[in-house]
């Protein structure tokens, strides 16, 4: 009981503390159940600080103390449907009154408790040991799902989960990657961290968001059961989660989780399991609470989705900033429903840690349901002869040796003329959210590269029909399809250059923000550091890193060489104030797109709605007041009729986007 206590207390650390989980859940959950067993078994022999007896999770330094006056208690998990049956009978046995069950779905995030007083947002905190959390109130009012004036003058407590995006969490992931960071684990783990920032910008820029799943004290507002105190919550103006379920009964209760075991997979969001809860909140107070959670409640935990399979092989690539990134090579395996033969091994410390080793048999999973990743070498099954992979010390690519900067995970290639780089910036530079360069894939822009007929981007803009026809694959009809396309790119906005440019840490929405606020790329470059950080935000890391990208000189030349090919270097969007001009059914609305676009591309229709004053999201929710559903929609429209929220087709999107007028 001793040795597992330290063990899953020192894991605890790693996952509640610095966000660096090292095991996975399930051998967590396995260990914790074999500990509770023991001492369920052995009640004289509890420890006083056995982890079964508080919630994890430590203040960290730097944030200042909560204390909650209603502890935020944690959960007893089941891990099957005896489980749920022995739950029942013991619910059963506790309480005479009716029972059913609210089912509602484990999001994977970090518990968070918000305070409010008159109907204003006054403090949020984590969850913490339980008793103390950390006052984290200035980086969740960055949270757009947390309101910040409730509907009515309450005085109210709620609590709920913090959770980032599948989608955002990709591309955090693959955004630190690239920067050369430590990646995330899961996107729990990048909620926790987002939010743990002392710097409220960098959460603000994470894209999180929040479902409420609780009132701390229900009888202060005469509340009967959890069902009322939900649709009651949304009323007010908290997200809350519409997958929930009333069950009559036990079996019911199983049905559902029997649904969402393949479903989850369809969700924007993570989920890890479901929780059951005695609806009636008096038969909840006559059931009771045990020191660590409440007797009337549960959590059941899905069994986690892993496969064996052996490691071939680990390959490097070079991105665009230079960062060589190792992919391992593996035997294909059937994961969450698809064929896995590649997962993402990050960098050269998570090799190291998990002790990575050519022909190691490992367990993968999908980390956010999405990218394959390597859980944990099988020792025992390891050869005698396995010896520690080596790691390389030269590019694959250029054979420049590679260095590791002394603030970075990552291996880098330092030659700025590595032709990976170039070839991966090209990609970057033709792409769907930089110029928009269709009929540029990377195959014919490394023939291209290859052949010497373009050495940077500004080549682009000078290719000749008789140098695309060399290429492989390329005939007279699909040359001028080209020749078009690069054509068209030269009226793009200046946010889109900007973008392509491919500058450390410049995202697609910053360079929108630097964009509109200095006009012209003259007026960019000529900027300094200070005024690129006033920028709403811009911090400094993006402003250092633009300040230095156009001082160099070869910049300078290229920017030149692009405006003399004719490229629009000037900010064409709409500012606030055009906006506000604007007579439009999309101004001031949430919209989803879903299904395939034929009068417009995805891209195109999100700048045309975005102009008109509209705000386009990924995913539908009670605050989504459009969506529009184009050929084959699938779940997002099913759940916008669950929700009862317009729904548009195609023709009448388009047609009010042609009908919308600037007001003078």
């Amino acid at each position: 009981m001793e040795a597992l206590n330290k063990q899953l207390t020192d894991w605890a650390h790693d996952y509640y503390v610095i966000d660096q989980p090292k095991v996975s859940d399930a051998d967590y959950d396995k260990m914790y159940h074999e500990l509770v067993t023991l001492e369920q078994a052995n009640p004289d022999f509890i420890l006083a600080d056995s982890i079964t007896q508080r919630v994890g999770g430590e203040v960290l330094q730097g944030f200042n103390k909560v204390t909650h006056q209603i502890p935020m208690m944690s959960l007893n998990n089941a891990f099957n449907k005896n489980d749920l049956l022995d739950f029942d009978t013991r619910i059963k046995k506790l309480t005479d009154r009716h029972i059913d069950y609210m089912v509602e779905l484990k999001i994977d995030g970090l518990a968070i408790n918000l305070r409010y007083v008159n109907g204003q947002f006054v403090q949020g905190a984590t969850r913490g040991d339980g008793v103390i959390g950390e006052d984290i109130t200035q980086n969740l009012k960055t949270v757009k799902s947390i309101p910040l004036k409730l509907k009515e003058p309450l005085n109210i407590e709620v609590r709920g989960e913090c959770y980032m995006p599948k989608q955002s969490f990709i591309q955090l992931n693959e955004q630190r990657e690239a920067d050369g960071d430590n990646v995330f684990a899961n996107p729990r783990n990048a909620a926790a961290g987002s939010l743990r920032q002392l710097d409220s910008k960098v959460t603000a820029k994470r894209n999180l968001s929040t479902f409420i799943y609780t009132v701390a004290s229900p009888e202060a507002f005469d509340f009967k059961t959890q069902n009322d105190s939900l649709i009651d919550l949304a009323k007010t103006g908290f997200n809350i989660n519409s997958e929930r379920k009333l069950c009559q009964s036990i079996d019911e209760v199983w049905d559902y989780i029997e649904n969402f075991r393949d479903k989850r997979h369809q969700l924007d969001y993570e989920i890890d399991g479901i929780v059951i809860k005695v609806n009636d909140f008096q038969a909840q107070q006559e059931i009771g609470y045990t020191v660590k959670a409440p007797r009337w409640a549960i959590a059941y935990k899905f069994p986690a989705e892993e496969a064996e399979t052996v490691i071939r092989d680990i390959e490097w690539t070079v991105g665009r900033t230079g960062v060589v990134t190792p992919t391992a090579v593996m035997d294909p395996v059937s994961l969450a429903g698809t064929t896995v033969a590649r997962a993402s091994l990050h960098n050269m410390d998570l090799i190291m840690e998990k002790d990575i080793r050519l022909l190691d048999h490992v367990m993968i999973h999908k980390a956010g349901d999405i990218i394959p990743e390597v859980t944990r070498v099988l020792t025992e099954k390891r050869d005698d002869t396995s010896v520690s992979y080596e790691f390389p010390t030269h590019c694959p690519t250029c054979e420049s040796e590679l260095e590791r900067i002394e603030s970075e995970v990552a291996l880098r290639c330092m030659n700025p003329m590595c032709p990976a780089q170039i070839k991966e910036g090209l990609n970057h530079f033709v792409s769907r959210n930089a110029m928009n360069i269709d009929g540029l894939g990377p195959r014919v822009l490394e023939q291209m590269y290859d052949k010497g007929i373009i050495k940077n981007v500004a080549d682009l803009y000078v290719v000749t029909e008789e140098e695309l026809l060399t290429l492989d694959k390329i005939k007279e009809k699909s040359a001028n399809n080209i020749l078009t396309a690069i054509s068209n790119s030269k009226t793009n906005s200046l946010e889109k250059l900007l973008f392509g440019l491919g500058i450390h840490h410049v995202g697609a929405k910053a360079a929108k923000l630097i964009s509109e606020n200095f006009q012209s790329i003259e007026g960019v470059m000529a900027a300094e550091q200070e005024a690129i950080s006033a920028i709403d935000t811009i911090g400094p890391v993006i402003a250092d890193s633009l300040v230095k990208y156009f001082s160099n000189d070869e910049v300078k030349e290229l920017i030149a060489e692009l405006k003399q090919a004719g490229v629009n270097t000037d900010y064409l969007g709409q500012t606030a104030a055009d906006i506000a001009n604007v007579d439009s059914p999309f101004k001031d609305k949430t919209i989803v797109l879903t299904g395939k676009l034929t009068h417009f591309n995805r891209n195109e229709a999100k700048e045309r709605i975005e102009a008109l004053g509209g705000k386009v999201t990924g995913s539908v929710s009670k605050k989504t007041d459009i969506v529009v559903a184009g050929e084959e929609a699938g779940s997002k429209l099913e759940k916008a009729e669950k929700l009862e929220i317009t729904i548009w087709n195609e023709a009448q999107m388009v047609e009010a986007i042609e009908n919308s007028t600037e007001l003078n």
